[in-house]
């Protein structure tokens, strides 16, 4: 069974109907039970960083979800769901987040006076990105394939190797994948990212 954790802040339905046109047998649950039964679980999120830790801590969720990350079970974050497994966010003040992957939550650059590749802020839209070959999932991306993006922070992580995609923004290379183990956070979006996304959902559940 592939759950996705429902505590309020993602974008549950065109997600589970993404991951049913590959085929997965989906639940949709707040249960912190569910995580122990779930072979994937997939930690969507929207909103402010502080708001979805919220979420979780209000329905039981946080000490659930870090004993099925430690048991090996894959897990996908994506957006701010990929954000909460930094160890901080800086949305809004400094708040705490999971602490699966070292690192912070920052915004991203603003864009340089007169640079002519200057990217606006908020970060909406198709992007290209720089994504590790090594990565079970993100191989499969070529560089020619885009994804969806929404957002205006982004990944820092503490250690190079935890990422695992970058893009890059107003002259800054910018971790936009993280991955260590059986964790895998992206800050764009599979489920908006037409036949690419489902791609790397595939993916997503073809690994153990």
């Amino acid at each position: 069974m592939i759950l996705v954790l429902d505590y309020g802040r993602g974008n549950l339905f065109s997600l589970g109907q993404a991951l049913r046109q590959v085929g997965a047998e989906v639940e949709i649950s707040a249960d912190p039970g569910a995580l122990a039964r779930a072979s994937h679980i997939v930690f969507p999120g929207v909103g402010a960083f502080e708001d979805a830790m919220s979420g979780l801590r209000d329905r039981g969720l946080i000490e659930p979800l870090n004993t099925a990350i430690a048991a090996g079970t894959p897990l996908l974050g994506i957006c701010v769901g990929c954000q909460l497994l930094l160890s901080r966010g800086e949305e809004f003040g400094v708040h705490e987040g999971l602490d699966v992957i070292s690192g912070t939550v920052r915004r991203l650059p603003e864009a340089r006076a007169g640079d002519p590749d200057a990217m606006r802020i908020p970060n909406v839209g198709w992007r290209t990105v720089e994504a590790r070959k090594d990565d079970p999932v993100l191989a499969r991306l070529k560089p020619e394939d885009y994804v969806y993006f929404v957002h205006s922070y982004a990944p820092m992580v503490d250690r190079e190797e935890d990422a695992a995609a970058y893009l890059r923004v107003n002259g800054l290379r910018v971790p936009v994948a993280v991955r260590r183990g059986n964790v895998l956070g992206v800050q764009f979006h599979p489920e908006k990212s037409g036949h690419v996304g489902l791609g790397l959902l595939q993916g997503f559940l073809d690994s153990r």
